[in-house]
């Protein structure tokens, strides 16, 4: 081996051996609080899964019925969100207090963009007949349009806890008369509730 080679060598070896400036220094871990080892932390672990099938009875969520609209009234909605709870084997518990969900259901209107089709046909030639001659094509326009529609929004809530446990929504279209209109909510009703309970 060459002599600058040893000497490099040398000099990396010592440099290694020189002393550490930094020093280890550690310090003593805070005492912990008061009640520490008993208090239990829930947010830590998930929520048990809810039992929907102990919910058997409800009432209104703050005792208030469904606000109304131009299109029914307060003890329509009130009476449509009934119905279908009903079918879904929930019933209207004579004393709030002993109810096993709140409801709460409201209703907005919002607005849509709906699309369609429309085909535009257009005939090219002097006749359809055998001995002429045409063509025939059909082109599609996508055409765009507005529509108001009616969102039934319901919130189911545990009676004990006031925690919120369920929610559901359900559009309703209709553009003729007042029967009209009361028929789409219903449907709109029963539509929020297609997936009550949860699976």
């Amino acid at each position: 081996m060459k002599l600058p080679a040893l000497l490099t060598l040398a000099l990396l070896l010592g440099a290694c051996q020189s002393p550490n400036p930094y020093t280890a220094d550690s310090r003593p871990l805070p005492p912990a609080p008061p009640g520490a080892a008993t208090t239990f932390d829930s947010s830590a672990y998930p929520a048990p899964p809810r039992d929907f099938g102990r919910y058997r009875s409800w009432t209104w969520f703050d005792g208030q019925l469904p606000a109304g609209n131009n299109w029914a009234t307060p003890e329509q909605m009130a009476d449509m969100v009934n119905a279908g709870l009903d079918q879904h084997g929930l019933r209207q518990a004579r004393d709030p207090g002993q109810a096993d969900l709140k409801v709460s259901a409201r209703l907005r209107y919002e607005k849509r963009l709906r699309q369609y089709d429309d085909y535009a046909g257009a005939y090219y030639g002097s006749g359809p007949w055998h001995d002429q001659y045409g063509a025939w094509a059909t082109v599609p326009i996508v055409r765009t349009y507005e529509e108001q529609v009616a969102v039934v929004y319901l919130e189911f809530y545990d009676a004990h806890d006031n925690q919120p446990v369920w929610s559901g929504s359900g559009e309703a279209y209709a553009n003729g008369n007042r029967s009209d209109s009361v028929n789409a909510l219903r449907q709109a009703v029963k539509q929020a509730l297609d997936d009550y309970p949860p699976n």
